[in-house]
């Protein structure tokens, strides 16, 4: 099977048919015998007693591994016919990793394209997939250290116009090809940051010069994961800085609707309470809830 490309960039939107075959309709690489055995219990792995695809049900459950830190998340909301693309779209708002720095794995097929279901790869309720970050270009050193929430760490690997620090590819950039450069990687740094909660990295990177008003490859803002972990305290910092509690992405979602469909009702209090205080300038949380109040019942 065909390998996804790696020189996607990492401001840019993955092509529609990521890594498949480049002539027009052709179909992917069928999954390997030893993944199919595997799934369907011939060499004694323990998803052997789950049911196979064909007889999953509508919705299940999986978890999704952060190869390079152990951590495990629960998605909900699976289906068959769900594409690695839509579960990648997930995984941005869950994990906060950027959906083009993102490579799914399910046993030993290799990356999974993202045209692709998750019944075409035998994927089965509860399962366990894969999820690993791109090397090309120092995105995993940088995402690591976002993850963290260390602001040295991130200092030092091209976050900045006068950073030292160059890779294979960015090593003859200059002028508004090195500004862009540094710029998404800032963003990057922010928006994983945000997603963790690590308000001194957040504060850190926004008094740097990081953008919060720039967007995923999914038309994302930092505030969107913010409000879809719930992390309440770096909603200030990202609303002093500009961000703005109305930006849609591409599904149409605002900071505001994500925070309602994943029922976190403090947060979204929150983020309009703060969202008035800053732009009315009214530092009195009890005049200014009065307004977001007013305003959010006008269909504001």
């Amino acid at each position: 099977m065909q390998r996804a490309a790696d020189v996607a960039g990492a401001g840019t939107r993955p092509p529609k048919r990521q890594g498949g075959d480049p002539k027009a309709g052709a179909r992917p690489a069928q999954p390997s015998n030893r993944a199919r055995a595997r799934v369907k219990g011939h060499t004694g792995d323990p998803l052997a007693s789950t049911a196979s695809p064909d007889f999953a049900p509508d919705v299940y459950i999986l978890r999704v591994r952060l190869e390079e830190t152990g951590e495990v998340f629960r998605v909900a909301n699976c289906r068959n016919d769900m594409t690695v693309r839509e579960l990648k779209e997930e995984l941005d708002l869950m994990v906060g990793i950027p959906f083009n720095l993102q490579r799914l794995h399910f046993l030993d097929q290799g990356t999974l394209m993202d045209d692709a279901t998750l019944k075409f790869y035998d994927v089965i309720p509860g399962a366990v997939i894969s999820l690993c970050i791109w090397h090309y270009d120092g995105w995993t050193e940088l995402v690591l250290a976002a993850v963290e929430g260390d602001p040295s760490k991130m200092s030092c690997l091209g976050i900045s116009e006068d950073t030292y620090y160059r890779t294979a590819n960015s090593q003859h950039f200059k002028g508004e090809q090195w500004r862009q450069w540094t710029a998404q990687r800032a963003f990057v740094a922010l928006y994983i940051s945000a997603h963790r909660g690590h308000v001194d990295a957040v504060q850190y990177l926004l008094e740097l010069g990081a953008n919060c008003l720039a967007k995923s490859p999914l038309g994302r803002t930092p505030l969107h994961v913010v409000a879809a972990m719930g992390r309440t305290d770096c909603i200030q910092p990202l609303l002093e800085h500009g961000a703005s509690i109305h930006d849609k992405d591409l599904k149409n979602d605002t900071p505001v609707t994500i925070a309602r469909r994943l029922k976190r009702g403090n947060l979204e209090r929150k983020l309009f309470l703060l969202y008035w205080m800053i732009k009315s300038g009214n530092r009195n949380p009890n005049l200014a809830g009065r307004d977001a109040s007013e305003k959010s019942t006008r269909g504001l």
